[in-house]
């Protein structure tokens, strides 16, 4: 109650001033909110956080229906150096601080959740924490988009629909809020402007309609990349890590040739190179990698491969050879990565290529064509793309943010494959990666353990609104078999393993078995063959708990129940919207023709269902 008296007061006095002007009264929460934002003004900072006056520099809002088109131009005699663009300055956005949120982190490795007052880190490793990218004014920061449920029928969107050179946050907290770009310091000259990225807020009673609406308007600015079909294969890490071998790929490349020969790619994940930022070396602890490529092609197979291009290790031959190539400290000596962020998870730190250097793109663009023309490879796993965007260094164009780094180098790449090459983001800064990757991986990686179950199949799910939109989503691999490798202290129950499958099934994109050949039985194998066909669709969620949701195949549906307590069994009901048999997706059992409203009753803790409606 005492949350409701601070806020709901301040909004009917909002919706009350509106009316006094002769506008039309807001008819929710979220309208009111919207006209609150459209009329806040705008400001910018540099550096230190000084304001820029407006007599310097005018930002320019102009409204397209619900798509925000902004620019900033230099009206002063001087340089400026502006850091942050504040296209809306809300010190009292009036909303219950309660509300649910769900934001999007740089990386892909960080979501933001909880509510308006509580913050909730969705993946396991935020942003300022772990990549110690700053938030805004110490505010809890979400990049590109955020979602505020208000109530279950009062929901609100805001992103942003374009990311071609600045990186756009929505940052707040139980009492303010700021929409802004990050404009790196630099420098923008008397006379000249700078068009901002697109933004727009939605509000409805669908959130999941909503998150479609955004992904349409992305669309226009970021055409997605198709490929013909959704990829679907093995993987070799979750069984090897780096310590893969061509015997070990042969042993369960002859294994799946038998047990499940549906499967199109094999994809060798590390461990080929001899170190890494030296991809076309030879590693002669790996083996012969040419004959491992063979062999894939000669059982039917297409050969994947994981590559992470924009970063290198201190003793590989590529940094050795040109460290001009690579991005540079304020002293001009190539910078560590670990000075500023997270240094990396292997051979680290890291040091990372220059997507604006011109040797650098012709050495981007030629790994990928000998990787294609010579190698045969036509499926990519690009891992640790964040790094291409980096914060803190000093770029080779030092007038290009380090989104147009990221997305230089990113083009080079894409020049260097084949217009059917699947090329997969993992690892990656999400909306620079726009209109650039034929797939993205929407969480950290899997385990066999349930809290990491538990938790990819979150991250997963909160970002299935991308999967046949923005582009494929990759859920990370399916694993369905206890292993010595990567695995957890404690065994995996039979639900939480379907728990993971039907996570898997509601994202419907890429599917990639993540385990041995010789581990997997009859019952692994009915799963995955069932999993072989994805929709091609995200699951849409009713709501932000992510208890229920639906794809909608035509005259199939697919209903999906979670239950992500880890005490409570609880009922969860939908709503069929036609008469319909129902069929459990699992076990094949019918369930009976039902119209109206169907519940799933007594839901265990680490439970899910999926429901096949026709």
């Amino acid at each position: 109650m005492k949350n409701k008296l601070i806020y709901l007061p301040f909004l009917l006095i909002v919706m009350s001033l509106f009316t006094s002007c002769g506008n039309k009264k807001p008819a929710s929460h979220a309208e009111a909110f919207i006209q609150l934002l459209q009329n806040s003004p705008s400001k910018v900072e540099d550096a230190q956080g000084n304001l820029i006056s407006a007599d310097q520099l005018i930002v320019e809002r102009k409204w397209e229906g619900t798509i925000c088109k902004s620019t900033v131009k230099n009206v002063g005699n001087t340089s400026l150096k502006p850091a942050n663009i504040i296209l809306f300055d809300l010190p009292e956005h009036g909303l219950n601080p309660k509300s649910p949120v769900y934001g999007e982190g740089f990386q892909m490795l960080a979501q933001n959740g909880g509510t308006l007052d509580s913050l909730i880190n969705i993946g396991p490793y935020p942003d300022p924490k772990h990549y110690r990218i700053p938030n805004l004014h110490g505010l809890t920061t979400a990049y590109g988009v955020m979602s505020v449920s208000l109530n279950p029928d009062d929901h609100l969107l805001m992103g942003f629909t374009s990311c071609h050179r600045f990186i756009g946050r929505i940052s707040y907290d139980a009492r303010q809020l700021l929409v802004s770009y990050d404009t790196e310091g630099l420098e923008l000259k008397p006379g000249e402007s700078w068009q901002l990225e697109d933004f727009t807020v939605l509000n409805g009673n669908d959130r999941g309609l909503l998150f479609d609406q955004l992904a349409d308007e992305i669309a226009k600015n970021h055409p997605p990349r198709k490929t013909k079909t959704i990829p679907t294969g093995w993987c070799s890490w979750y069984c090897y890590g780096p310590a893969v071998t061509h015997p070990i790929i042969e042993e369960n490349l002859n294994g799946f040739s038998k047990i499940l020969p549906e499967l199109k790619y094999i994809q060798l994940d590390d461990g080929y190179q001899p170190f890494m930022g030296d991809w076309l070396d030879e590693n002669p602890a790996y083996g012969d990698l040419q004959k491992t490529l063979k062999a894939i092609r000669d059982k039917g197979f297409e050969p994947a491969i994981w590559i992470a291009p924009f970063i290198a290790e201190k003793n590989s031959r590529i940094f050795k050879e040109h460290p001009d190539w690579f991005v540079k400290d304020t002293d001009g000596t190539p910078l560590i990565s670990s000075k500023i962020g997270f240094g990396g998870w292997r051979c680290a730190p890291w040091y990372v290529l220059d997507g604006t250097h011109p040797e650098a793109q012709k050495h981007l663009e030629t790994i990928f064509r000998e990787m294609c023309e010579k190698w045969g490879v036509n499926y990519f796993k690009l891992d640790a793309n964040y790094w291409g965007a980096i914060h803190g260094g000093v770029h080779y164009d030092q007038s290009a943010t380090r989104i147009e780094a990221y997305r230089r180098g990113m083009e080079a790449v894409l020049k260097g494959c084949n217009e059917n090459s699947v090329v997969l983001g993992c690892n990656a800064p999400i909306w620079p990666s726009l209109g650039l990757v034929t797939a993205m991986r929407t969480s950290g990686d899997i385990n066999r353990d349930w809290q990491t179950i538990k938790g990819t199949a979150n991250e997963n799910l909160c970002r299935a609104w991308q999967n046949g939109k923005l582009w494929d989503s990759d859920p990370d691999c399916v694993v369905l078999a206890n292993d010595t490798v990567f695995s957890g202290k404690k065994a995996i129950e039979p639900n939480e393993w379907m728990f993971h499958a039907t996570s898997v099934h509601a994202v419907g994109g890429l599917m990639l078995s993540g385990d041995k050949a010789s581990l997997l039985k009859e019952k692994e194998l009915a799963v995955l063959k069932k999993l072989l066909k994805p929709t091609g669709k995200g699951a849409r969620f009713s709501d932000a708990k992510m208890e229920t949701a639906v794809t909608e195949m035509g005259d199939t549906k697919y209903y999906y129940f979670f239950n992500w307590s880890e005490t409570d069994t609880i009922d969860l009901t939908v709503n069929l919207q036609k008469k319909s048999q129902l069929t459990d997706f699992w076990t094949g059992e019918k369930l009976g023709e039902f119209e109206g409203a169907n519940t799933v009753t007594k839901l265990a803790p680490h439970m899910a269902r999926l429901i096949e409606a026709k």
